[in-house]
């Protein structure tokens, strides 16, 4: 695979993430997290899962620049259904799934983190949802996902300044299981995804898919309708003019059409 490399250790499958500098969630790479999925669904030497990134940052977000070449607000909406989707297999996967995040995951970082089993970050990892700064909002089923686990007012908070939580804040509310210092969030992931694999994989299968009941239907209709709304916004003048601003490096300026 170009972005992904795929180790299987112990009944662990380690999924690292190889797109420098920030690791940015490109189209392409989305297809081979997919990929990836199928390919360990079926290993019996896979009984659990764990993703990280590589270099400075689990995932920076989704890769703006790709956003220009999209050519309607149409096409941004089947976009956003395919992420949904992979997101999607991600979280009902049958075999656990860790996240293990450092330096940052923000905008589609964070989605795909999200739509893991379980997040462990470090102290000072960054974890937000800065897409309306660009003048566009998440796609990937971030709008469902995030108020799950920090309540709709924080989300709101979260959603409506781009601000983002570091780790230990992530824990406290919930959003993370565990938080570390830089030098043991892989080693302390790689224990948890270990002691995970020691389970019956019929066990751990039953009890992913009962997890998914969780998930009221009003989820699944919000995030077609998140889907929908990524293309109205990508459409706006002020979605255009905030993925000019962040490629040209400036401050957007918003006129609300």
């Amino acid at each position: 695979m170009e972005f992904l490399k795929i180790s299987i250790e112990d009944y662990v499958a380690v999924i690292t993430i190889e797109r420098p500098p920030a690791n940015a969630l490109s189209s392409g790479m989305i297809l081979e997290l997919s990929e990836a999925f199928d390919e360990i669904r079926g290993n019996e030497q896979v009984r659990s899962v764990l993703i990280h990134g590589e270099g400075r940052f689990f995932s920076a977000g989704a890769d703006i620049k790709e956003f220009t070449s999209v050519e309607s607000g149409a096409v941004f909406s089947e976009l956003a259904r395919r992420g949904q989707r992979v997101f999607e297999k991600i979280e009902t996967f049958e075999k656990p799934v860790i996240a293990a995040i450092h330096g940052a995951a923000l905008g589609g970082g964070l989605e795909l983190a999200m739509a893991c089993h379980i997040r462990l970050v470090t102290e000072q990892a960054k974890l937000g949802l800065p897409e309306l700064q660009l003048g566009i909002i998440p796609g990937f089923a971030g709008t469902q996902r995030l108020p799950r686990y920090v309540g709709t007012a924080k989300a709101a908070e979260m959603l409506f300044t781009s601000e983002p939580i570091n780790g230990a804040e992530a824990v406290r509310l919930g959003l993370a299981n565990h938080a570390y210092s830089e030098e043991d969030l892989l080693p302390k992931a790689k224990e948890m995804a270990a002691k995970i694999a020691k389970k019956s994989p019929l066990a751990l299968k039953l009890a992913v898919e009962l997890l998914s009941f969780s998930k009221p239907d009003s989820y699944y209709k919000g995030v077609e309708q998140e889907a929908g709304n990524f293309g109205i916004a990508f459409d706006s003048a002020d979605g255009k003019e905030g993925i000019a601003a962040f490629i040209e490096k400036r401050e957007p300026v918003f006129k609300g059409q």
